[in-house]
């Protein structure tokens, strides 16, 4: 998930991740929520931020038996960062300047920042 506040990315350091980068929310749908809940669920959940505006952006092949990463892009509603540190070591807003290493470009996190910058540089509103 992609998460937007005023041209700034919400991007978090998972403490699973091989490496000092920063990357979009990842989660899982629980049994009977809808995509678009679980997208708010899970960023509530990591990082205790509100967020609307929930948009589908791609889907991925995931390496691991009947599962499929699907990101989304989502617009901040209201909160402030506050990391649950059981699964996050960091995370922060950074703007197009100010980017701290991403995943590698193949991954869907990356392509949904990608899409995101290429957005900003064209001056398009972003997708959601």
């Amino acid at each position: 998930m992609l998460v937007e506040r005023e041209g700034k990315l919400l991007l978090a350091r998972n403490k699973l991740f091989r490496g000092p980068f920063y990357s979009c929310l990842a989660g899982f749908v629980e049994p009977g929520e809808s995509l678009e809940e679980a997208v708010a669920r899970e960023v509530e959940e990591e990082v205790g931020v509100e967020i609307e505006a929930i948009a589908y952006f791609a889907s991925q092949p995931w390496p691991f038996p009947s599962q499929l990463m699907i990101g989304f892009n989502a617009r901040h509603r209201a909160g402030e960062i506050r990391v649950q540190d059981s699964e996050i070591v960091d995370a922060g807003w950074f703007g197009p300047e100010e980017l701290p290493q991403l995943p590698g470009p193949f991954s869907l996190a990356r392509r949904l920042i990608d899409g995101h910058l290429e957005r900003a540089k064209a001056g398009f509103t972003p997708a959601v």
